[in-house]
């Protein structure tokens, strides 16, 4: 299955490992560090140019973390990946 995740960006759901609300999260220091070293490694990708609410973490087909981060909470995220899974094709 698919999640899309805001503009024209869609992941698959099994490549991903969390996904974090950016509010409660970046109040670690380690979060922040984090975010940073990725964003310098080039595998942080804005999704979106509105206020970001989350970002997700993803493992790639060849073991690389991307992260993306997105407009939409993480709720909002976390239903639409339920319901994703209620579609047949």
């Amino acid at each position: 299955m698919f999640l899309h995740l805001g503009q024209s960006t869609v992941i698959r759901q099994d490549e991903i490992i969390g996904i974090f609300d950016l509010d409660n999260t970046t109040v670690s220091k380690a979060t922040r560090d984090y975010l940073t070293k990725m964003e310098k490694k080039g595998r942080v990708f804005n999704v979106s140019t509105e206020l970001p609410k989350s970002f997700v973490v993803c493992q790639n087909e060849k073991n690389e973390i991307i992260i993306y981060i997105t407009q939409i909470s993480t709720s909002t995220l976390i239903k639409r990946a339920e319901n994703a899974e209620d579609v047949i094709y």
